[in-house]
């Protein structure tokens, strides 16, 4: 005889134990989403992912870092959070400069002709966007510390045929302590193989485009006052020390990932320097 059981199967068949749970959706990790952490509460729009840490902005422009994963809410509903996927390739691959990607290409052993910067903020957004064109033609990009120290860089390196140097100054403006440097330097016994171009910011924060960092405009800092730390202070983020502006800059530069990202009067130079030191 068959009985109809009105309770059903066994209850506790199956994973009983996730009936009902809401499942987590994943998502990818996109600039400019905002979510929540389920645990705390700490609301923040995506900024940057590194080291498979999302970095997230409250509204009062501080960021944190979380892992990756899961314990994350979007709308009040659940997710993972996972790295974002990079569309494959169509066509031609262009490098973060917008030059053609050179697929499998030999190493080429450096050049003597180089490109000095001023500081190593330059020279690490110099490798971002143009690393790749840099190593193909083998150029070394090296940081001055400052222009001061430009006449003593040049007598030890001793530019010549086969060994142009090119330098990127900030703030090359007419009646600047960089202008006058780099007339001297013109004037010089190397003039011939030194090219000295410069963009007109004070630092090279400013050369990334204010948008990137959600600004109309970089602020205008007082002349009292340090720029760096002025436009820290400025866009509410921490600046107590050189850990801080060093946390501010990468901060910054994980907004740029091509040449679109800098302004053109910036771009312009660092081509113009790329060519002069390659047509040895």
């Amino acid at each position: 005889m068959t009985f109809d059981d009105p309770y059903g199967s066994d209850v506790l068949a199956g994973n009983w134990r996730a009936r009902g749970l809401v499942q987590p959706k994943t998502l990818e990790a996109e600039n400019d989403l905002v979510v929540e952490l389920a645990d705390s509460g700490y609301t923040g729009a995506i900024v940057g992912i590194e080291n498979r840490l999302v970095q997230l902005e409250d509204r009062n422009g501080r960021v944190r870092a979380f892992p990756l994963g899961g314990g994350f809410l979007v709308d009040g509903k659940p997710v993972v959070l996972v790295p974002p996927t990079k569309a494959g390739p169509r066509g031609r691959v262009r490098t973060a400069s917008g030059s053609f990607h050179v697929a499998d290409a030999p190493a080429r052993v450096a050049r003597a002709s180089r490109i000095f910067v001023e500081g190593r903020h330059d020279a690490e957004l110099v490798e971002k966007v143009w690393g790749d064109d840099l190593r193909l033609e083998g150029v070394v990009v090296e940081y001055l510390g400052g222009i001061d120290d430009l006449a003593e860089i040049l007598r030890d390196t001793k530019p010549g045929p086969g060994k142009r140097i090119g330098v990127l100054v900030d703030h090359l403006v007419p009646g600047s302590k960089e202008t006058r440097i780099a007339d001297a330097v013109a004037r010089g016994p190397h003039g011939s193989s030194v090219k000295i171009v410069g963009h007109p910011y004070i630092d090279v924060w400013a050369a990334v485009k204010p948008e990137r960092v959600r600004l109309k405009a970089w602020p205008q800092i007082p002349r009292n006052v340090e720029w760096k730390k002025g436009i820290c202070a400025a866009l509410g983020w921490p600046h107590d020390d050189q850990a801080d502006i060093a946390r501010a800059w990468q901060r910054i530069l994980s907004t740029v990932t091509t040449y679109r990202d800098l302004e053109p009067s910036f771009l312009g130079r660092v081509e113009e320097l790329i060519d002069f030191v390659t047509s040895d």
